[in-house]
């Protein structure tokens, strides 16, 4: 990637450890010029799992900086790309994208999944299953056209797409089941089950739902509310008059993916680091870390995710 093909605000920043923990550490830095270092070369094969929500193609200019529409595909998609030497032979990278709206228009971008498709599409990766993070308690937006002109219905979803270089990627879902249902765990106390064609035509036949897995398969639907998380953070940039990532990954959305993709002991990568919600996460499902973000003020802040002072 050329200086023309980098943005201006992503340019120049030679990477530095901003900190460490007893699994991680935290570099300041832009993914270009860290891709570019000593450190991405020590990393090349080492990584198990790359996890990331990128700066949303947004509108409207955030602190973090974002870039729309072509441009945004082109950067973003060079630089997904790029991570592929960093991976494990069956390691993954899963990147979470949310919706786009078109600058003064109740009309949605394509750029999310332009860029997706475009990762997918590259050749350097296999697209393994997509998902979608589904957020009830998100607040309505786009307001203009949700709350003031009540045009459009509030968007609540973002796409996570989990992608490999190989067909078959480490992963085990028996790490990440949930709950049975009520009606689950009355079949399985009865012991039986009708057995006859669906109306859809679809026949169970010698099929049998009656073995106690320990819990349910999760559907590619994953339901997080932002409400009430990340709390010690939080606390921590209120009592220090730190300000905030407007945009954090949630907690929940980021385990799922690491109990579902490594194992103890794993090495996980974000590239756009944000507040080191990755980092703080896989270090408490005792894996190791590694998180890179270029603006200092957000690190300052992602300290008191690890208690380090």
């Amino acid at each position: 990637m050329n200086a023309r093909q980098v943005p201006h605000w992503r340019r120049g920043l030679s990477p530095k450890v901003a900190y460490t923990t007893d699994r991680g550490t935290a570099y300041r830095s832009t993914i270009e010029s860290f891709l570019d270092s000593t450190y991405a070369r020590d990393l090349r094969g080492q990584v198990n799992l790359i996890l990331t929500s990128p700066p949303f193609p947004l509108a409207s200019p955030k602190a973090y900086g974002n870039l729309q529409s072509d441009e945004y595909v082109t950067w973003l998609t060079k630089a997904i790309t790029e991570l592929k030497d960093l991976l494990t032979p069956d390691g993954s990278l899963v990147v979470e994208i949310g919706n786009a709206w078109n600058s003064g228009s109740p009309t949605m971008s394509l750029a999310p999944l332009q860029t997706l498709m475009n990762i997918a599409s590259s050749g350097e990766f296999h697209l393994c299953q997509q998902f979608v993070c589904h957020n009830p308690a998100r607040l309505p937006s786009p307001a203009s056209w949700v709350t003031v002109r009540r045009i459009r219905v509030k968007d609540s979803f973002t796409h996570v797409w989990w992608f490999s270089q190989t067909e078959y990627p480490k992963a085990n879902n028996r790490n990440v089941l949930t709950e049975y249902s009520p009606a689950m765990r009355r079949l399985l106390r009865r012991g039986s089950y009708n057995t006859n064609p669906r109306p859809s035509d679809h026949d169970i036949g010698d099929v049998s739902f009656l073995k106690d897995n320990g819990g349910a398969i999760p559907a590619s639907v994953l339901q997080y509310s932002n409400t009430s998380v990340s709390r010690n953070y939080q606390d921590w940039c209120r009592s220090k008059g730190i300000r905030m990532h407007p945009a954090r990954m949630h907690e929940g959305l980021i385990g799922f993916f690491i109990r579902f993709l490594t194992d103890e002991g794993d090495l996980i990568f974000d590239p756009f680091a944000g507040s080191q919600t990755t980092g703080a996460v896989a270090e408490s499902l005792s894996r190791n870390w590694v998180g890179v973000e270029p603006e200092v003020t957000y690190l300052e802040g992602s300290i008191g995710r690890f208690h380090l002072i």
